[in-house]
């Protein structure tokens, strides 16, 4: 009889090594392991830990396990939570796909609270991934809450690995390898950060057998959705918001105002992109092609024609976005809705300060020191202060439920972006209504983007309308 000590899986590096096993067993091996043509050792990627023991077990084999370096963990609540009906529906999905998988949901949807009944029903150490330090903070709180155990901290200055840890991606993805054999869940919050140069590696080293990805969105600008698939599983539950409204999110509608630029701002604004649309022209480039923007980048640089092009894009997109017909729709929606609580959002920071400066409101962008940070956002808890600028740090990660309007002065095209604007003013509140206004410059290339975000599902369903 073959020694069992001799065949093992163990982990090192961030891998899985397969020790002592026979041919037969090795075929059924092939598809996740390699040969190590320096050691001669037989590896996989640490995530591949869940199908080579499965394998192994169907094979009937007996064989030492020293690649988990982590036992089952009782995990009660500290106090009962009754789901939703989408919440419940997501388990249900999560669970029936062998508990792989993601699930988008709305922000407000309560996608930290399905993490809670996913982690109590797993009973396995836990590790949690979040894109900033205001998430992590945020999901400590929740975790404290439910859970009568240590929860670590890994990133902003703290370093406490416990059996539940909750670490910002840039962290993990720093001590990935040590990780790798601790945890049995792994949870990636706002997850389409994971396919990202850098953060893919966190998930190939935890050999985490049980996973679970939450966004509002999926969707990459740069497409690699499928990379997200293939180290979490597939969407196996998404509530959209019309699904969702009025039982869990606020009712809504969103409002196009459409603005007139001045003649001076046109005919800066036409110049500039009659001489960025030449170049793109005269360079033969496609951006229906999928790499239309990553050769006007290449090409821009490599000439002066390039590089006037690159600048008269920029300069045509702010004169756009910053439109001073747009700040007096902004001063127009901000006497409608006085005294109700209204984020403005915007694409650079140098709008967002000069709304600041012109409308007398404090400003949030990433340069914001964390201590005024929480001071901002504590005022517009307690209703002290009612209006933020803001560039994109609210885009995610902040959780504003007092928000009940939102201004969109400027942003991309993304779907992502849209979802998660409107996701800051939906969290359900007793006869709230919610309203995102997107504020655009008419016959101006906001128009395309506007009309090419708005064919995203958050549009329909709800209350819409226009005005000029």
């Amino acid at each position: 009889m073959t020694d069992i000590m001799s065949q093992s899986i163990r982990y090192e590096q961030g891998t899985i090594l397969v020790e002592g096993f026979d041919g037969v067993v090795m075929s059924k091996l092939e598809d996740w392991v390699i040969r190590d043509q320096r050691t001669l050792e037989w590896r996989a990627e640490g995530r591949r830990y869940r199908e080579i023991a499965l394998t192994l077990r169907d094979c009937g084999v007996v064989w030492k396990d020293n690649a988990r370096s982590y036992e089952l963990l009782k995990l009660p609540l500290r106090s009962p939570i009754n789901p939703r009906s989408h919440q419940a529906g997501a388990i249900e999905a999560w669970t029936a796909a062998g508990r792989r998988g993601v699930v988008s949901l709305p922000t407000g949807a309560g996608k930290t609270i399905l993490a809670v009944m996913c982690m109590a029903a797993v009973g396995r150490p836990t590790l949690i991934c979040v894109p900033t330090i205001d998430l992590m903070q945020q999901w400590h709180l929740v975790m404290t809450k439910y859970f009568d155990t240590p929860i670590g901290l890994l990133g902003g200055g703290s370093h406490q690995i416990e059996t539940v840890t909750i670490a910002t991606y840039d962290s993990a993805a720093m001590h990935a390898e040590r990780l790798g054999p601790k945890f049995g869940l792994a949870i990636f919050d706002e997850c389409h950060h994971l396919p990202a140069p850098g953060y893919a590696q966190i998930a190939q080293c935890l050999i985490a057998p049980f996973r679970l990805g939450l966004s509002a969105t999926v969707e990459r600008a740069d497409g690699r959705e499928e990379v997200l698939f293939d180290l979490v599983g597939d969407i196996i539950f998404e509530g959209r918001f019309s699904e969702l409204e009025e039982k869990t999110l606020a009712p809504y509608k969103v409002v196009q105002i459409e603005v007139d630029m001045t003649a001076h701002e046109l005919a800066r604004y036409n110049e500039a992109r009659t001489t960025y649309k030449n170049f793109l022209k005269y360079s033969r480039i496609n951006f229906s092609d999928g790499n239309g923007w990553s050769q006007f980048i290449a090409l821009s640089a490599r000439s002066t024609q390039g590089r006037n092009a690159m600048k008269a894009y920029r300069e045509q997109k702010r004169l756009a976005q910053a439109a001073s017909g747009k700040l007096t729709e902004l001063w127009k929606v901000l006497q409608i809705h006085r005294g109700e609580r209204v984020i403005v959002f915007t694409d650079e920071n140098s709008l967002a300060y000069q709304i600041g400066r012109d409308f007398f409101v404090p400003v949030l962008t990433h340069h914001t020191k964390p201590p005024e940070r929480a001071k901002i956002l504590e005022g517009f808890k307690k209703g002290e202060v009612t209006v933020i600028a803001t560039s994109k740090v609210l885009n995610e990660g902040v959780d504003v439920p007092e928000a009940s309007i939102g201004v969109v002065l400027s942003g991309s095209g993304t779907v992502r972006e849209h979802v998660q604007r409107l996701g800051r003013i939906l969290r359900h509140k007793e006869g709230k209504s919610a309203v995102l206004y997107e504020i655009i410059s008419r016959g101006t290339s906001e128009t395309y983007v506007n009309q090419r975000r708005r064919q995203h599902y958050a549009y329909q369903g709800s209350g819409s309308g226009y005005r000029s």
